[in-house]
């Protein structure tokens, strides 16, 4: 009889036949699994209450080089390229270590990665080295400014530094192995010098009753321990270290900085960061301008001055780049306004020697 009746009645009919029978079955009396309808329920949540909203499922290359990214075409017919290559965050000749997720890629890694993908390109003309960190250790800032120079030796490419909200100290380090150095209105820069922090916990085991027992084959092998006093004989040793380091810092300067002679740097490298307009006065950097100005500025150098160019970028697959000012994932957590990862600087495994601008410690 049912067959009789209109479309939308048989609907409305069969429906309330449903609707008095179990929730908890259906129609062939089967139980749905708990575990299927958790899953369901997950894929379906961001879809309610959401209009614009969707699930996208993306495969993921296994391939992880670096892909070249166009951030800007300054004409349909431009080849000849500008590749701007990131420096920033802190510098550390190891694999970034987040306090959530997975280990990231080591930055020297990536920096040599990029400078060889730059190399074997023939359009590319001349690179931009966008800088924004507060430097990092010794080692990591100097394995980066060597491949910088390496770079430019091999290639013949002409390399700018574009400094942005910081460029100190292992940050200006790599600035130097550049042909020029062009800081933006704000940015803080210097901070040349060298740093290591050892903490002394003798006061504090003292109150809890803690106590360590060392056994050593010489008397300075456990120079700096934070367990005991520093002793004078092993603090000058510590200090001539860093001596040894500053003196490079001092030298790769009066090498990128020619013009600036030898008692001036040492005159101004007491460890302070400058203004991009003090850093100008004293020829830390050659001009005050804009990332545009630095593009500028290497356009020029590569002879391109009367051409149009392709501005580009590398990066992980699936990684987005909407204009130049796109950069790296962010950074470790900030400190003092400094990208500083605290995770390790506040329980190095080791004593770090540091080209670093910290004001926190």
């Amino acid at each position: 009889m049912n067959s009789k009746l209109p479309g939308d009645l048989l609907l409305q009919t069969r429906l309330r036949r449903h609707a008095h029978r179990p929730a908890s079955r259906t129609r062939a009396g089967f139980r749905p699994r708990p575990v299927a309808a958790a899953l369901l329920a997950i894929l379906v949540a961001p879809l309610v209450g959401c209009g614009n909203m969707s699930l996208l499922i993306t495969p993921v290359p296994t391939r992880q080089a670096l892909e070249e990214h166009v951030v800007r075409r300054e004409s349909a017919f431009a080849s000849d390229r500008i590749a701007i290559l990131d420096v920033d965050g802190l510098l550390s000749n190891a694999r970034e270590r987040p306090m959530i997720g997975p280990a990231g890629d080591n930055p020297v890694s990536v920096f040599k990665e990029k400078l060889d993908r730059a190399a074997a390109d023939s359009r590319v003309r001349a690179v931009v080295l966008r800088i924004n960190s507060p430097g990092g250790t010794v080692t990591a800032s100097d394995l980066m400014y060597h491949e910088l120079r390496a770079f430019r030796q091999r290639t013949g490419k002409p390399v700018v530094a574009a400094m942005l909200d910081v460029a100190a100290s292992g940050g200006y380090y790599i600035a130097c192995a550049a042909e020029e150095i062009v800081a933006h209105p704000t940015t803080v820069t210097g901070s040349i010098g060298v740093i290591m922090v050892l903490p002394e916990m003798t006061g504090l085991m003292g109150k809890i009753g803690v106590r360590t027992n060392v056994f050593k084959s010489g008397q300075m092998k456990d120079a700096g321990s934070p367990f005991r006093e520093m002793g004078d004989a092993e603090r000058a040793i510590l200090q001539g270290l860093i001596d040894d380091m500053y003196e490079r810092f001092v030298a790769v300067v009066r090498s990128g900085r020619p013009s600036v002679d030898e008692s001036r740097v040492r005159s101004i490298a007491d460890g302070r960061v400058y203004t991009a307009a003090q850093a100008l006065e004293h020829r830390l950097i050659d001009r005050i301008g804009t990332l545009d100005d630095a593009i500028a500025v290497a356009k020029m150098r590569a002879g391109l001055s009367d051409r149009r160019v392709v501005i580009v970028q590398y990066a992980r697959p699936l990684a987005y780049r909407a204009n130049v000012y796109a950069a790296a994932p962010d950074g470790p957590m900030q400190v003092n306004y400094v990208n500083v990862d605290v995770g390790d600087l506040l329980t190095p495994t080791t004593p770090q020697f540091m080209y670093l601008w910290a004001p926190g410690w």
